[in-house]
């Protein structure tokens, strides 16, 4: 017979608890992540400019009919790729200091960091969201409790 809890038959707890965390690891997380998330917008803007222009010019102008929308893509490309990459932070978050990680301490996959990416774009829909931060003791927003993550300082 087949469990609920998984597909595999085995179980495995739904959420998986935090580790005890040293207060240096969050130390400055939010400030951090502001500052950050200025610096890759900024980038993703710069990318997204960049590429909206070779793009153009590469198909005579027909592109830029297609290409208002490009943005969103490079954003989650940009993040799915460097969250899930070796160092585990987009470039804004290696110049704070900062790395991610799921919640049991594994780097994060591909998928995971793209879905948290729309998620914190999302989001920005709803500005109040974001207080949540100044709830949990974690210091975790809500879109990385929905996509199983956790900022942290580098060690």
């Amino acid at each position: 017979m087949s469990n609920a809890n998984s597909w595999s038959g085995a179980a495995r707890p739904a959420v998986y608890p935090l580790a005890p965390l040293p207060a240096s690891a969050l130390a400055g997380v939010r400030r951090r992540r502001i500052v950050a998330v200025m610096l890759d917008l900024i980038l993703v803007t710069i990318l997204s400019g960049v590429l909206f222009i070779v793009l153009g010019l590469l198909t005579f102008g027909i592109a830029w009919l297609f290409l208002p929308s490009l943005f969103p893509f490079v954003a989650f490309f940009y993040n799915g790729l460097t969250v899930s990459g070796w160092r585990r932070a987009t470039p804004g978050m290696m110049v704070m200091d900062l790395e991610m990680r799921l919640v049991d301490g594994s780097p994060v996959p591909f998928l995971y960091a793209a879905v948290h990416a729309v998620l914190f774009y999302i989001s920005w829909m709803f500005p109040p969201i974001f207080l949540f931060s100044l709830l949990a003791s974690d210091k975790r927003c809500l879109h990385d409790v929905l996509a199983g993550i956790i900022v942290l300082r580098r060690a």
